[in-house]
């Protein structure tokens, strides 16, 4: 469909706002907003109805509503005080007010799946936007009759747990029910569901015994990105599914990010759409030094200049000032702190429901040594997603430096069994040795924190903790050693600056560190 309005052409099809034949850039739920309302100009529309057609019914705050109606009426020249396009009902909505000429738009060898309403807009502008994915009827492998049911109810669950996800496109149950991966290929169902991913799996019931297995592809190539097993006596079948939706949490987590950012290094920087930036940010963010450091920063930033209410990239720009304070590279750690603050409460205005914005607002107060504050952020993001690997270790390492490492012990293991690959598993490992240095469990803190130190992407403040834990066990040659692989990487690293990243609150353990790093020079 072609709408005109005073000079201004809304191309549906092509997904294109132009003035005067030429087009205006506008963000995809930007042009999807205007979409519906010049689609429904004959009525209001409410505020629920936008949630629910442009954001697939997900928590959106109002500010974020807000600044995508903003964004439109600049688009058209329009403003908050004119309202010449789009009028605001006050508390009810908005409505498309300008005189709209409507016309069926030619098509150039339409594809016999191709539509042109707004609902199916909106959904392919989200598509381009944000990682996709297709959660398909799982394959039934031997007698249909015994295990058809628990083939059918996996993924329907799947697709339940996992469209609370606020990062991720789910298409529907009524959609990928309909569509066998055995018939078709993956590569077909991503092209007709416009998704990016396809989640699979088979169930096989043999002589009392549950085998399933659940497959994460990658569409445009059919590349298997994640695999995992499950097996068990038939009547363990909810205990199952409870590490199933687990470790598929923890995979798309982990595994989708590293693909996204290795798609987005294919495309030209100019080309990187705000999802692509952000990915490609959180790839360097995870590095802990100062120069990728920075680079994410310029990332997350760009994500928000081509999306202004990207929840995500403003949780991304919280973690990079998180970083410049914890590890010092800012020379105003004070302002670094705030900054770190600030950007995790912008995330949470426009999506409150976020694990990852919630937990960096929680590890925003470790910077400030409010050990409780920080505790209350990060058991909120466990609780919205209680298997989020980062959240449950923060949560255990706030707890343990705060004297209770009875607490965070089960944390941290879960959290490590959720997510052995994580891109802070060295942090969960140096949590653990904290653990057990917390406890007077001397010898077995040394053992996990040289496996912390030692693990790929470990930050030199994981090496320090090496170090004190060394020299506390009394293990001297082990300790100079990692002594001096803290002063070969950060040469004006001191204990102040350790303790500023580490606020210990337990006084014995405290003390004993403050001690040993005295010792080794520090």
């Amino acid at each position: 469909m072609l709408y005109r309005f005073a000079g201004f052409e809304l191309d549906i099809a092509a997904g294109e706002l132009r003035a005067e034949g030429d087009p205006r850039a506008l963000e995809p739920q930007v042009f999807a907003l205007l979409a519906l309302l010049v689609d429904n100009r004959d009525r209001l529309v409410s505020k629920e109805e936008i949630v629910e057609k442009v954001w697939g019914g997900r928590p959106i705050s109002d500010a974020a509503i807000s600044s995508r109606i903003k964004a439109a009426r600049a688009a058209l020249g329009d403003d908050g005080r004119t309202q010449r396009f789009i009028r605001t009902l006050h508390r009810k909505g908005f409505r498309f007010v300008a005189a709209v000429e409507a016309q069926p738009r030619v098509a150039v060898a339409p594809h016999p799946q191709a539509q042109t309403s707004v609902a199916t807009l909106v959904q392919q502008l989200d598509h381009l936007t944000r990682p996709s994915l297709a959660v398909l009827p799982f394959q039934v492998l031997g007698d249909a009759s015994q295990c058809a049911a628990i083939a059918s109810a996996l993924p329907d669950e799947l697709i339940s747990e996992l469209a609370k996800l606020h990062w991720l496109f789910v298409t529907a149950r009524g959609s990928t029910f309909r569509i066998g991966a055995a018939s078709c290929g993956f590569a077909a169902i991503g092209q007709t569901l416009g998704v990016r991913y396809c989640l699979s799996g088979s169930v096989e019931l043999s002589r009392g015994s549950l085998s399933i297995v659940v497959h994460l592809m990658d569409a445009a190539d059919e590349t298997v990105i994640w695999a995992d097993r499950f097996h068990g006596p038939v009547d363990d079948v909810h205990l199952m599914r409870e590490q199933i939706y687990g470790q598929v949490l923890t995979a798309l987590d982990v595994r989708i990010p590293v693909r996204e950012a290795a798609r987005a290094r294919l495309l030209a920087p100019e080309a990187l759409d705000a999802w692509s930036a952000y990915h490609l940010g959180l790839q360097h963010v995870y590095r802990f030094n100062r120069r990728d450091n920075a680079i994410a920063e310029q990332l997350f930033e760009r994500a928000l200049a081509l999306d202004r209410g990207f929840a995500r990239a403003y949780a991304g720009l919280s973690f990079v000032h998180f970083q410049s304070s914890f590890m010092r590279y800012s020379d105003d750690v004070r302002a670094a702190t705030l900054k770190a603050r600030r950007f995790a409460e912008s995330g949470l205005q426009y999506d409150p429901f976020d694990p990852f914005i919630n937990f960096t607002m929680g590890r925003s107060y470790w910077l400030d040594g409010n050990l409780d504050a920080g505790i209350g952020w990060l058991e909120r993001a466990a609780d919205i997603c209680p298997n989020y690997a980062q959240a449950l270790y923060a949560l255990a390492w706030t707890q343990t430096i705060a004297g209770h490492p009875a607490e965070g012990r089960p944390r941290v293991d879960l959290a490590m069994r959720l997510s052995p690959i994580d891109p802070l598993y060295y942090a969960m490992l140096a949590t653990r040795a904290l653990t057990h240095l917390t406890k007077g469990e001397d010898t077995e803190a040394a053992d996990w924190a040289e496996r912390g130190a030692r693990s790929p992407g470990a930050h030199v403040l994981i090496a320090m903790i090496a170090a004190g834990v060394q020299a506390i066990q009394g293990n001297n040659p082990r300790a100079a050693t990692w002594a001096a692989n803290v002063r070969e990487r950060s040469p004006t690293l001191t204990r102040k600056g350790f303790f500023h990243a580490f606020p210990i609150k337990h006084s014995p353990t405290r003390e004993r560190f403050d001690h040993a790093l005295k010792r080794l020079g520090f």
